[in-house]
């Protein structure tokens, strides 16, 4: 008989511990620490009740063991298919977090039709809304399908027991905070739950071949609820961004195992649903103010697609002792090194000013080519210059003042001319062992003065 005691565990980061305390001693939370009976003694681990082996596995030589490369399943979305890094993986688990209302369901429900006019068998799991609920949203966003399946249920052994005998391709789990197993006492959508639960769906995917695809809801500080062994038990974690009273949302791989974690897909939210952006640096730009002080465009690198960006900032004088500092979509440390640089290399008195930097289009750049066009930007501001509108401006700076050569620079400036962009300044080491573009002038600068210099007109 299996004996039973209690146990708390902690709500934000999983920490056990026999008795209750007001501060978790492994994330430093406050009130945190849940109350759960713990199973002890000799029953079984539920992950592991239904185990497919036919016995215990054995170690192989690193070079007997035979590989073959599965195909990929390919969604007529382009941008879904370059964030997952070439499409669906066969008993791949995919993790999908965002903000309330962003539209998650709507996204992977859209995705489930598009599988299934493939002919491919999809069971979409709904905790949330009934199946007539579910229904009347698939009929608002005209979806259709033979081999859609919609399944309203929380227990994760009526589930398994669904998918046993209906043997899909693909399985939507919507979401992972409200499924259940029967055999944890906690209630859903604790830390037990969404462990044991993940790691029996896990098993369901890779014994079965089926690609599971989870919806996780978000805390008030953007990370997935739940515990943080969650994103480490999946294959794939995207998340879902934007806001809700715009239409735009970006798509973005924080870790994939199959793909690179750089690539983003944009979307835009329409009435009939989510629609892909083909050329999102078109969006990017389409509202950007020309003769403005203090704007720049770039063309950085998101995984293997050039976008250009608009970097803007605002230089003031300050009437407070320590000058605000404050940016969106650029690391706060990069702008106070830029600046540093800008004092001492350039002459400008940048300590009694507040400089405020943002990204247009709320998308966030992490690259260090985006240094040049964050330094033109303060530059233009401070000293109220206009740069050339038709100018797009790539390189990294260094703490000596030197523009350092990128990566991938003929994509960049392929995107630039394909704009419209007349003139790209780069770096000068970037000039040698390619041909630029013929419908667009490539000037190479090799310090930040003289780029400062071709940039504002001295």
């Amino acid at each position: 008989m299996a004996k039973k005691k209690t146990k708390f565990v902690c709500s934000s980061c999983g920490y056990e511990s026999p008795k209750w305390m007001g501060k978790c001693p492994g994330c430093g939370e406050w009130n945190t620490m849940v109350e759960e009976v713990a199973i002890t003694g000799k029953q079984p681990r539920a992950a592991f009740m239904h185990s497919e082996k036919t016995g215990p596995s054995k170690a192989e030589k690193l070079s007997s063991i035979e590989t073959r490369q599965e195909p990929r399943v390919l969604t007529e979305s382009r941008e879904l298919n370059r964030v997952l890094g070439g499409g669906v993986v066969p008993g791949s688990l995919v993790l999908i977090g965002g903000d309330p209302g962003i539209g998650k369901s709507t996204l992977l429900l859209q995705v489930s039709s598009q599988l299934a006019r493939q002919n491919q068998k999809v069971l979409y799991i709904s905790g949330e809304e009934s199946i007539k609920q579910t229904k009347m949203r698939a009929d608002r966003l005209n979806i259709k399908g033979d081999e859609l399946y919609i399944y309203a249920e929380t227990n994760l052994e009526s589930i398994h027991q669904t998918i046993e005998h209906l043997a899909p391709d693909f399985v939507i789990i919507d979401s992972i905070q409200t499924i259940y197993h029967p055999e944890v006492t906690s209630a859903p959508g604790s830390v037990s739950q969404v462990r044991e639960c993940t790691a029996d769906l896990m098993r369901i995917g890779k014994t079965k071949g089926i690609a599971i695809f989870i919806v996780g809801h978000v805390t008030k500080e953007g990370s997935i609820a739940g515990p943080r062994l969650l994103e480490h038990m999946v294959d794939t974690v995207l998340y879902f961004e934007g806001e809700r009273h715009h239409s735009y949302r970006i798509l973005r791989a924080v870790k994939n195992r199959f793909g690179s974690t750089n690539e983003m897909g944009i979307f835009e939210m329409k009435e009939l649903g989510l629609e892909e952006v083909s050329n999102p640096s078109e969006i990017f730009l389409e509202e950007r103010s020309e003769g403005a002080t203090g704007s720049t465009v770039v063309a950085s690198m998101e995984g293997t697609r050039p976008v250009l960006v608009e970097i803007q900032a605002l230089v003031t004088p300050t009437s407070f002792n320590n000058p605000r500092r404050m940016a969106t979509g650029i690391d706060h440390s990069r702008v106070s090194l830029i600046m540093a640089v800008l004092e001492k290399r350039v002459g400008m008195l940048l300590q009694q000013q507040d400089a405020y930097l943002k990204v247009a289009g709320g998308v966030k750049l992490d690259e260090p080519a985006i240094d040049l066009a964050v330094a033109a930007s303060i530059a233009s501001s401070f000293r109220d210059k206009a740069s050339n509108p038709h100018d797009c401006i790539i390189g990294e700076v260094g703490l000596t003042g030197e523009i350092r050569r990128v990566s991938r620079i003929e994509q960049r400036v392929q995107e630039a001319a394909k704009l419209g962009f007349k003139r790209v300044i780069v770096p000068q080491n970037n000039l040698s062992g390619w041909h630029p573009p013929s419908d667009i002038n490539v000037v190479g600068v090799a310090t930040i003065n003289e780029a400062l210099a071709l940039i504002l007109g001295g």
